[in-house]
C-alpha cells in the first residue's frame, strides 16, 4: 500500500466533505448545490478558490471570514476532517477501486445524516433512500447480496418501528427504524446487532450526561438518535467490533 496512495485518499474525501458542507447548508432552503458559487453566510461575499480549499482555508483565515471577519462556521473543518478521516480508513480496509468508491458514497451519505439530523433532528427520506441503495450495491461487490442478508436489515429495523408506533414517535423518531434497515443491510446481522447495542449504550451515556448540566435538559428534551446509531456503525464497520463473534467461542 503507497503511502501517497493513502494521502490522496485523504484529500480526495476531505473534497467530498466541503461539498457535503455545501450540501448541509443549502439542502431544503431552495438553493441549488450545483449551481452558484459559494458566499460568506453573513456579508453575502462570493468566496474565492482560497477561501475554500479543504481544511487549508479555515486554518489560514483562522475561522474568520477574509472579507468581513465574521465566524466561519467550526462544521466546514469539521465535517472535511471527518471526511478524510473516513476515507483514508476505507483505503487502508480495502484499496480495490470498486469496494473504495462503493463504501466511501455509503459513509460519506451517513455523515451527511449524522450531521443534518444533530442541526435539524430530521433525517431526509431522500438520504435514507440513497444509503439503502448504495448499501445493496455493496452487498452485490462483496458477494452479500442473499435472502439472510436482506432480512438482517428488517430484522434489525423492527425494533426501532416498534418503539416508533408504541409512542406514536415519542421514544423513537420515525425515520430511525428506516436507517437501521440500511445499517443492517450494510453490517449483517450480527455486526448490526452489535452496532444497535452501542448506540443505545453510548444515548444513555451521552443522555446521563446532558441531565447533569445546568442548561435546562430533561427527560422531554428530544435528543437526536441517528448520530448514536451511525456512531455505533462505525465502531463495528471500522474496528470490527461484534460481540456475537467475541463470545461464539465461550458457547
Amino acid at each position: 500500500m503507497s503511502l501517497w496512495a493513502l494521502i490522496a485518499a485523504g484529500a480526495f474525501g476531505a473534497i467530498i466533505g466541503s461539498f457535503l458542507n455545501a450540501l448541509l447548508f443549502r439542502y431544503n432552503t431552495g438553493r441549488s448545490v450545483l449551481h452558484g458559487r459559494s458566499g460568506c453566510m453573513c456579508c453575502g461575499q462570493e468566496l474565492q478558490t482560497l477561501d475554500l480549499v479543504p481544511l487549508f482555508s479555515y486554518l489560514f483565515l483562522r475561522g474568520r471570514c477574509r472579507y468581513c471577519r465574521s465566524r466561519i462556521s467550526p462544521q466546514y473543518p469539521l465535517v472535511e476532517a471527518a471526511a478524510a478521516l473516513i476515507a483514508a480508513a476505507l483505503y487502508l480496509q480495502n484499496q480495490d477501486p470498486l469496494h473504495f468508491f462503493a463504501a466511501l458514497a455509503v459513509w460519506m451519505v451517513l455523515l451527511f445524516i449524522f450531521v443534518y439530523d444533530l442541526r435539524h433532528k430530521i433525517i431526509p427520506w431522500s438520504a435514507m433512500g440513497l444509503l439503502a441503495l448504495g448499501a445493496l450495491v455493496l452487498m452485490w461487490i462483496e458477494y452479500r447480496l442473499t435472502l439472510t442478508g436482506l432480512l438482517a436489515g428488517v430484522y434489525l429495523a423492527l425494533p426501532l418501528v416498534a418503539f416508533s408506533v408504541v409512542s406514536r414517535g415519542q421514544w423513537m423518531g420515525w425515520a430511525d427504524g428506516i436507517l437501521e434497515f440500511g445499517l443492517g443491510l450494510l453490517l449483517g446481522l450480527s455486526a448490526g446487532l452489535s452496532a444497535l447495542m452501542m448506540a443505545f449504550w453510548l444515548g444513555a451515556i451521552v443522555g446521563i450526561l446532558l441531565l447533569s448540566l445546568p442548561r435546562g435538559y430533561t427527560m422531554r428534551s428530544e435528543v437526536p438518535f441517528a448520530p448514536f446509531l451511525i456512531l455505533g456503525a462505525a465502531l463495528a464497520y471500522f474496528l470490527h467490533v461484534d460481540f456475537l463473534q467475541i463470545l461464539s467461542p465461550l458457547f
